[in-house]
């Protein structure tokens, strides 16, 4: 027999008391629901997490609203599986978010003062070290990709005081990154390059160059993926404009397909 679904509501709480009730059935009656663990979940939310991501950079606001509910989905799913184990529920982890922000923020719940948000972000560091973490670094996930851990720990890093003064210096070092990277292919006729040595003087490039960033308020996330999509359309037209006059790109000149490559910069 069919359930009657539950209502809508137009209350915050309603509405999340809705979802926890089809969360509920879901769980209780759908074949494909019953079946699911934390496990078989977790590459599903990573990618839930992704489209979150591309909606946000695409300005799609809609479009975002739709993959919070299907992110805020996943994370009552995985309250449920908790609470039937009696690991945890949904009210211990909304209780235990509510308890680490208030901790957290003794600027707003207690006496402390700050004067800016590097201030809060020191703050925030020396509580969590306080909680038991050993390391300000702890925190970074191993999993992370690699560019976005390159960020978040000059964030932890800078959060305890270890960082440059001002940007002038962090360019000088990034000078230094990109001198050392090209002198490792300034070899002798006949010797070979050290690929493993050349490969680390690139990693520090690299890092020196998000360093930078931050000290500018550009994400490098961010700036890279819009560098990408960027490119992915501007190779589109290219493919397209090729097609349109019976050309195959492998088929014509780096200066023929410049043409339409300089046609999509200016569109």
């Amino acid at each position: 027999m069919a359930l009657t679904p539950p209502v809508t509501s137009h209350t915050p709480a309603g509405a999340f008391e809705r979802l926890l009730t089809i969360m509920n059935d879901l769980r209780a009656n759908c074949p494909w629901d019953k079946k699911q663990t934390m496990e078989s979940l977790r590459h599903l939310t990573i990618e839930e997490t992704y489209e979150l991501s591309d909606a946000i950079l695409s300005g799609d606001m809609d479009e975002i609203r739709k993959e919070l509910g299907d992110i805020m989905l996943h994370l009552v799913f995985y309250a449920k599986i908790g609470s039937e184990t009696n690991e945890f529920n949904i009210t211990s982890v909304l209780n235990g978010i509510c308890d680490k922000l208030i901790n957290r923020h003794p600027h707003i719940y207690s006496d402390t003062e700050v004067n800016d948000e590097q201030d809060v972000k020191r703050n925030w560091e020396q509580i969590k070290l306080k909680e038991g973490n050993r390391s300000v670094l702890g925190g970074v996930p191993a999993s992370l990709p690699a560019l976005v851990k390159a960020s978040r720990i000059q964030e932890k890093a800078r959060g305890v005081g270890f960082d440059w003064e001002n940007k002038e210096q962090v360019w000088e070092k990034v000078e230094e990154e990109i001198k050392e990277f090209r002198d490792e292919f300034n070899v002798a006729d006949g010797e070979s390059i050290d690929q493993e040595k050349a490969e680390s003087e690139f990693g520090d490039l690299l890092f020196s160059l998000i360093n930078y960033a931050r000290f500018i308020n550009i994400n490098p996330e961010d700036a890279l993926e819009k560098t990408n999509r960027k490119f992915i359309k501007r190779f589109t037209y290219l493919e397209d404009k090729a097609r349109e006059n019976d050309r195959q790109l492998h088929d014509m000149t780096l200066s023929e397909m410049d043409v339409y490559w300089n046609e999509a910069k200016k569109l």
